[in-house]
């Protein structure tokens, strides 16, 4: 399998460069700088990066679970790695709500309670929230089906309708995804094309409508599906895509090659560093009452790189955005990263569907205060300030 993989996906290759650049994971920044290289800080900070990166959750593909559905099949190698990345990134921004985005796996046990229940959730049974059984239920209306690989951007809607139909059968209080799913699509859904708009109108509905009308704001999970190029991403995007894993509320890349998906989860100038799901394991099922489980099979210690530039154009950034403070960081952060992008941003920021007016991102806050809708950034354009839009190498989603 590991062969195969990297016939699709390229040769990666393993541990840390020899680069002294900083290396940004998941929004923290590990300094690895020329002038402390060998002492004790590049030591420390070398170290402090590799227990993060094992400390992220990974899935993989796995056998020996009960048929998916009414198929026979019972293992999802060679056709789930899109699943698996998902699953990854949802994970972390479990982790990141429950437990915080200092958390390390522990060396010792028993674990966190809250650290084992989200390793449970992800289960490979009908039983296990969100499972790839029911990844691929949620997903029939969007092309999933058990056997065949999907695109980033079906898997973001197949995570919106999961989290949708999970909503509805439990009680607002219990929860098992206790955010606000929101895709982020271009003009009129992705129809017309263009870079997709983070319409804070649109998030505050998500919001209302997870708390069932009982609260402005909740925990939000941002899903940005993008297509960048053609047959590789467009070298204008590379600078954006690396400045996104600075952002606090990062939560990665799902991307890789056609039929080769991995989980990107930072960046040291032009490597990026990934957990891979293209190892087959066989079948865990924890317990939420053993805290001592082993579950060494969720991480990895091996840290694999590859060029940003390898990447296939079709990929979808993560973010969490914990509450509305946080959110209007992250608002302000992606105007200020468009208004930098030379006309080729990957997303920008707007505070309804229908606003034209173009401004700086030094006065998204600017306009703070008023209705529910005005406390938020303003708003980022579409094209320049002559009304021009930069729809190059843009697919529609």
């Amino acid at each position: 399998m590991r062969r195969i993989h990297e016939r699709v996906l390229g040769p990666s290759k393993i541990g840390i460069s020899s680069s002294t650049s900083d290396i940004w994971l998941l929004g923290l920044c590990y300094k690895i700088s020329q002038e402390s290289s060998g002492d004790v800080d590049a030591t420390s900070a070398l170290a402090a990066f590799k227990q993060d990166f094992s400390s992220r959750i990974l899935m993989t593909y796995r056998k020996g679970f009960d048929a998916i559905g009414e198929t026979k099949i019972t293992s999802d190698a060679s056709w789930g790695c899109m699943l698996r990345s998902s699953q990854m990134l949802v994970a972390q921004a479990l982790l990141f709500h429950r437990l915080g985005r200092s958390w390390r796996k522990p060396s010792q046990k028993p674990f966190d309670l809250a650290y084992i229940e989200i390793l449970h959730q992800f289960g490979d049974s009908e039983a296990s929230a969100f499972s790839i059984h029911n990844l691929v239920e949620a997903g029939k209306n969007y092309g999933l089906a058990a056997g065949s690989w999907v695109g980033p951007y079906a898997m973001c809607r197949s995570w919106e309708s999961l989290a949708r139909s999970k909503r509805e059968e439990i009680d607002l209080e219990c929860q098992l995804l206790p955010m606000a799913v929101y895709v982020v699509s271009g003009d009129e859904d992705g129809e017309r094309g263009g870079a997709p708009v983070v319409c804070i109108e649109d998030a505050s509905r998500h919001c209302f409508v997870f708390s069932r009308h009982q609260a402005d704001w909740t925990p939000i999970l941002l899903l940005v599906p993008l297509v960048l190029g053609l047959d590789k991403v467009n070298p204008r995007y590379i600078p954006s895509l690396q400045a996104t894993f600075t952002f606090p509320q990062c939560l990665g890349i799902l991307g890789g090659k056609p039929g080769a998906s991995t989980y990107i989860v930072g960046v040291q100038e032009e490597n990026v560093f990934y957990l891979d799901p293209h190892d087959v394991q066989p079948v865990v099922n924890l317990s939420t009452e053993n805290l001592e489980a082993d579950t060494s099979s969720y991480h990895c210690n091996i840290i694999r790189y590859i060029p940003l530039d390898s990447l296939d154009p079709s990929l979808a950034i993560g973010f969490f955005c914990r509450d509305k403070d946080d959110f209007d960081d992250f608002c302000f952060r992606a105007s200020k990263l468009a208004d930098e992008s030379n006309g080729a941003p990957l997303f920008t920021v707007a505070r309804t569907h229908s606003v034209f007016k173009p401004i700086n991102h030094g006065d998204t806050m600017a306009d703070a205060g008023g209705d529910r809708m005005d406390d938020s950034v303003g708003v980022l354009p579409t094209g320049d300030v002559d009304g021009n839009s930069h729809e190059d190498d843009w697919q529609f989603l």
